[in-house]
């Protein structure tokens, strides 16, 4: 799993020869920093979760027990179907006496909602290896997709040294261009706008051409924030992709998709229909810090089989990361505030 960004973005020199902000040095003490960042942002949900799943694991084991246990990780979202696996699993354990106390019972819960979020085919990992890598960005509105994009197009510049280019597609909020433009400035990419109104799918076609002429490696194309439930809208985001395709074919090459963490389950509803719209490589999960229900992430991942590949804990430019199933485990339940191995 990508603990750092050299670690999530597939380069063909590979991260140390052209990563320019992640020095090796402190490696350790700055992933210490990093988990106890997280540990601290999610602590609303660490809150409402971590204090019933200690209670129950270390009284007396009973249905009653596990019981409890279902009722805590659903009430952080964790989703019904995931929640009685990892339940399930656990008593089978515990019930064969692979388990014994408390503190094991936890630990072993730890790994169990680690893996859930963990899939060996669909790892969390970005691929930068076309030229140009055309990133699609898709969400309803509110979930933080412009500010995820701009974040995103610093990082590829700072942590890579990839030339990047920004497409403004969401021509309906002229707001919205403009917070980007501001965004692909700081970043120091190039930006490509239309008229306000314009086709979204035109300037899809023309941020992508204008990323092969100008021999950038990346071109991140925003689309316009719409409801799942507007059907004239999720047909027009599969008209951007067939446009770009026409463009670059094979592209794009990654299709992320933005959650708002705080609509819990919505965000899985969410996620399941645009992914029947276009193929949804990778979750940003946005707004974590703000919300008591962040075992949405592994509901995503454990019924929909789409990795997390991003988390949001803030509005730093760093409080964007890498999503790592152990470090966000740890982060929801372990009592310590030191990361795993």
């Amino acid at each position: 799993m990508p603990r750092d960004w050299s670690e999530l973005f597939i380069v063909a020199d590979g991260p140390s020869a052209t990563a320019t902000a992640e020095p090796p040095e402190g490696g350790e003490e700055r992933r210490s920093g990093f988990f106890r960042r997280l540990r601290e942002n999610l602590s609303k949900t660490r809150q409402a979760l971590s204090a019933e799943v200690h209670a129950t694991l270390f009284e007396d084991l009973d249905e009653e027990t596990w019981e409890r246990l279902e009722e805590a990780l659903i009430m952080a979202d964790v989703g019904a179907a995931t929640t009685a696996k990892i339940v399930a699993d656990l008593e089978r354990e515990a019930t064969a006496g692979d388990l014994q106390g408390g503190e094991a019972l936890t630990g072993r819960l730890i790994e169990l909602m680690a893996d859930i979020a963990r899939d060996p085919a669909h790892p969390p990992t970005i691929s930068l290896l076309e030229k140009p890598t055309v990133i699609m960005v898709a969400g309803v509105n509110g979930t933080g997709k412009t500010t995820t994009i701009g974040k995103l197009a610093w990082h590829l510049r700072e942590r890579t040294g990839k030339t990047v280019l920004v497409g403004a597609a969401d021509t309906f909020r002229a707001a919205a261009v403009e917070q980007l433009e501001q965004w692909a400035q700081r970043a120091g990419a190039e930006f490509v706008r239309g008229p306000e109104g314009s086709d979204p799918g035109a300037v899809a076609f023309e941020a992508v051409k204008r990323g092969r002429e100008l021999g950038v490696d990346v071109v991140i194309v925003d689309t316009a924030g719409r409801l799942h439930t507007q059907d004239d809208l999720m047909a027009e985001l599969a008209k951007v992709k067939r446009v770009i395709g026409k463009q670059l074919p094979g592209a794009p090459h990654e299709t992320l998709l933005t959650v708002d963490a705080t609509t819990g389950q919505n965000g899985l509803r969410q996620a399941k229909l645009f992914s029947e719209t276009v193929p949804v490589d990778g979750i940003v999960l946005t707004k974590l810090d703000g919300t008591a229900k962040g075992g949405i992430a592994l509901a995503i991942a454990g019924e929909l089989g789409i990795p997390v590949k991003l988390i949001g804990i803030g509005e730093a430019l760093d409080d964007l990361r890498p999503f790592d199933a152990d470090d966000f485990a740890r982060a929801l339940l372990a009592q310590q505030a030191e990361p795993g191995p």
